[in-house]
């Protein structure tokens, strides 16, 4: 079996679809020496790769940032606004993605929801468990946190923090969670509903946030999803042009 054949048995037994980390994780199940080289993710890399520019009949195609799907799987479209369990996860699943696109490490409180496309975030995800970077407080609260964008050279320390309110009842919950972290140089961003917004700027004004009130960004759904899909149209166009 060759490494282009065990890639798509692995995207088989996952339902058609796989990101790099479930093609790392389930490769020696039928490329047992796939692991041998010291360069052996950038050798699979390749070949996926090349079996998506150069083959005459691809197997294989990419969709969105860093999924692929087998070429007759029909991928999940963006879940209904009105299921926000499943809008939820998926948000928390994009919020993960440009992390990693854009080089930092990454963690999210929800590691088994499911993304999209039979992906669950703790695929996403580039950490398992939160680093100890403060008091025991500070760290158990972070844990709570959506997704979480740690720098990936150096001490460890959150950059980013993405809270996904879906529903108004929780954003008090959300803001207190990102001010555990006041001290530190770390973004804070509330993901929600436009119809959300008003709301965000009420609460935001009120005299307990107002020192911190400049840390905080409002994006809306659409805007997250836009930047994610003009992020992986970009990804795409680059690929084509300069390889991997």
């Amino acid at each position: 079996m060759t490494k282009i054949d065990a890639i798509i048995k692995v995207m088989e037994d996952n339902g058609g679809t796989a990101n790099w980390q479930i093609i790392y994780d389930n490769i020696c199940k039928y490329y047992p020496s796939a692991k041998d080289s010291e360069e052996w993710q950038a050798g699979l890399r390749g070949v996926l790769y090349r079996e998506i520019r150069t083959s005459q009949k691809p197997r294989i195609k990419k969709i969105g940032l860093s999924i692929f799907a087998l070429t007759d799987y029909k991928e999940e479209g963006i879940p209904e606004k009105k299921d926000a369990i499943r809008m939820h996860s998926f948000i928390e699943g994009i919020c993960l993605e440009l992390g990693n696109f854009n080089k930092y490490l990454t963690y999210t409180a929800d590691p088994s929801a499911v993304y999209r496309d039979n992906i669950r975030l703790s695929n996403v995800a580039t950490m398992q468990d939160m680093p100890t970077f403060s008091y025991n407080e500070i760290v158990c609260e972070t844990k709570r946190i959506d997704v979480v964008w740690f720098n990936n050279k150096g001490l460890l320390f959150p950059k980013k923090v993405f809270e996904v309110v879906d529903s108004i009842g929780t954003l008090n919950g959300a803001f207190n969670r990102s001010l555990q972290l006041n001290n530190f140089l770390t973004e804070f961003y509330i993901v929600a509903p436009e119809k959300h917004r008003e709301k965000y700027l009420q609460t935001i004004d009120l005299e307990v946030y107002q020192s911190q009130k400049e840390r905080f960004n409002f994006i809306n759904y659409e805007e997250i999803i836009d930047l994610y899909e003009t992020t992986a149209r970009k990804n795409q166009i680059e690929n084509k042009i300069f390889g991997v």
